[in-house]
């Protein structure tokens, strides 16, 4: 009798979890039904928005394409071939081996000749291109080589580049131009930003000894032997680092007076 109230209970749990499990079930389709009821709904009260708004979405996509297709990178090609000219001035003035004096070659440079534009004239047109912001480099430079120096600081700042040894150069640059016009401490921030551009053995050895140098002059011996250490420590092996004991003993010894 007692085996036969078990297996009573046992069939009777069954039964009792079977309707549960299917009234669970029940419930959970109800539930999704309601909500692909709402969904529908929802979609069906918002379709005129949701295809303009799809249209929309679509039509910048098409346009931003097309821009760069039949505007952007055809503007890229007409820039680069246009800053040939202005370039070969610039970089025969550069490397000071041309027999036009290298105030006349950076003019040239800047201004271009015979109808054909010079770095300028790029900027102004093709500006927001990869060859506009290279002529703002090469602008900045040709400007500060001919002492102008509020355009070389203008065109300078303007120039913007991931390259670690361009934009190490050209914030170097800035120093030089500070150093030029008697601003000194403007001339050191910008050495110790060039050197911190991006850390390699040529540009950041060379921008903290620059650095160093001046606040040397400044009588900042503190600042001078700081930045003398970081040569010592960081780039030993540079042609600044090989011959930094000196400079580092000298502001050690002048600090102490």
């Amino acid at each position: 009798m007692a085996t036969y109230k078990k297996k009573g209970n046992k069939a009777k749990i069954d039964k009792v979890s079977k309707v549960e499990e299917q009234s669970t079930t029940a419930e959970v389709f109800n539930t999704l039904d309601e909500t692909a009821s709402k969904s529908e709904k929802w979609i069906e009260k918002n379709s005129k928005p949701l295809i303009i708004g799809f249209v929309a979405l679509a039509a910048l996509i098409l346009g931003y394409l097309a821009y760069n297709k039949f505007v952007k990178e055809p503007k890229s090609i007409d820039a680069a071939n246009e800053l040939a000219y202005p370039k070969s001035f610039f970089d025969q003035a550069e490397s000071g081996s041309a027999t036009i004096a290298v105030d006349s070659l950076y003019k040239l440079a800047l201004n271009g000749a015979d109808g054909k534009y010079g770095l300028i004239d790029i900027i102004d047109n093709y500006g927001s291109t990869d060859a506009g912001n290279l002529a703002k480099y090469m602008a900045g430079i040709s400007y500060l080589k001919t002492n102008d120096y509020e355009n070389a600081e203008k065109y300078l700042n303007a120039f913007s580049t991931d390259d670690e040894i361009l934009g190490a150069i050209a914030e170097g640059n800035l120093g030089d131009l500070y150093s030029d016009t008697n601003q000194p401490k403007d001339a050191i921030d910008s050495y110790i930003k060039a050197a911190n551009f991006k850390s390699n053995e040529f540009t950041s050895p060379l921008y903290l000894f620059k650095a160093g140098n001046i606040a040397m002059d400044l009588e900042n011996y503190t600042k001078a032997e700081e930045l003398f250490t970081r040569i010592k420590n960081e780039y030993p092996n540079s042609d600044e680092g090989l011959k930094i004991d000196i400079y580092l003993n000298r502001a050690r010894l002048a600090a102490q007076n």
